[in-house]
């Protein structure tokens, strides 16, 4: 997603103004839009005009609308988004409150009025623009004196920079040319990792190459990083996977991503914390129910006590239309921020999702056990 204009006013009304690049930047407005939001955006109408002779014809026309959104309705196979409402700004094409169904499309601008923006939309904007938060997978594709570092996300590969270096052909006589020009190569593929891969977000680094320059780089790049103390990079080692392709370029990842040895590992990355963490939840509500709380009038109760570890929330729940039900969803975010909880926010796409929403969408992991009024036993039945 592309942030091409953001206006917030003080009381938190205002609009942004979006690009969608990919099917995920879809996912992400549908999450955004709400009822009683205003939409702005392009859309082709056929428009009918009558000519000199009485023929009618339709011709169709590219024309710019705001409407009043009535109904959002999200297509989860195509990753389409259909919107519908009134049209609320008259032109010679659409009357002033006549319906009309905009579809979002890829690349095309559209903007997005709100009398009030949250903190969860405000961090789904921030996210989804900014795409080292999206992408927990990252990959490094080299050969000798070529190399091309990208970020991953579930729909996207998006290249940070390409590196190109010449290398001396080694000679019998001597190679020290030869190996100076790997080392310079070998430098900048080193920096172009740290300056572009973010190890506390991303989870899996593909080094892939033809013969053993992988290997070679690997080696080089921790012997530097222990030579220098470079803490991140020793303590993400196991995160490095090395693999074989046929280039160091962008296009042998299609390599990578057909094997299944390499499916397995990278599979459901982007939400393996939220599904470690509903997996602890389980866990928890076995050994410890009094830690393991879910269903909103309880895990409100436990962020009045500061208690919440970790609130776990699907994004379906800030979709809700009632506008009280999902403002006392968000300020159960800020209460639970407010005391230093690790906030989730779940996709109600993903199976981990699913299986939040068996819990009524919302759970909670306590930092110590919190025994609630409605779960003590009475006095008098503890007398008899």
């Amino acid at each position: 997603m592309k942030l091409l204009n953001r206006n917030i006013e003080k009381d938190e009304s205002g609009s942004v103004r979006l690009i969608p690049e990919g099917p995920e930047d879809i996912w992400h407005a549908y999450n955004l839009i709400q009822l009683g939001d205003q939409l702005t955006a392009s859309t082709i109408r056929g428009v009918k005009s009558e000519t000199k002779t009485g023929s009618v014809s339709t011709d169709r026309k590219r024309v710019k609308l705001t409407i009043s959104i009535e109904d959002v309705f999200f297509d989860t196979y195509a990753c389409a988004l259909r919107i519908k409402g009134r049209n609320i700004v008259e032109n010679k094409y659409v009357a002033f409150g006549q319906y009309h169904t905009l579809d979002l499309e890829l690349n095309q601008p559209f903007t997005l009025s709100k009398p009030q923006w949250d903190l969860i939309s405000l961090k789904r904007i921030e996210d989804a623009c900014d795409i080292t938060k999206q992408a927990d997978v990252a990959a490094v594709t080299m050969q000798d004196g070529l190399a091309v570092v990208c970020l991953l996300t579930q729909y996207m590969t998006v290249v940070r920079q390409r590196i190109e270096v010449p290398i001396p052909r080694k000679r019998r006589s001597s190679t020290t040319n030869y190996e100076k020009g790997v080392l310079r190569f070998y430098d900048q593929v080193y920096r172009a990792i740290k300056q572009h891969i973010d190890f506390d977000v991303v989870k899996v680094v593909i080094l892939g190459s033809p013969g053993f320059v992988r290997e070679q780089f690997f080696d080089y790049m921790m012997a530097q990083a222990v030579k220098t103390e470079d803490r991140v990079i020793i303590e993400n080692k196991s995160k490095f996977l090395l693999v074989h392709t046929s280039s160091g370029h962008k296009g042998a990842l299609e390599e990578v991503m057909r094997d299944p040895q390499i499916k397995a590992r990278l599979a459901d990355t982007k939400s393996a914390e939220e599904a470690r963490a509903i997996d602890n939840f389980y866990q928890m509500l076995n050994d410890n129910p009094d830690r393991a709380f879910y269903g909103y009038e309880d895990v409100s109760k436990a962020a009045e006590h500061g208690a919440i570890g970790t609130l776990m929330v699907t994004d379906e729940l800030f979709r809700a239309a009632d506008v009280p039900t999902r403002k006392k969803y968000i300020q159960l975010v800020e209460d639970s921020q407010a005391s230093n909880a690790n906030v989730l926010v779940f996709s109600s796409l993903h199976v981990s999702g699913e299986r939040l929403n068996q819990l009524t969408g919302v759970a909670a992991l306590l930092n110590f056990p919190l025994v609630l009024e409605s779960d003590e036993e009475p006095e008098s039945d503890r007398e008899n």
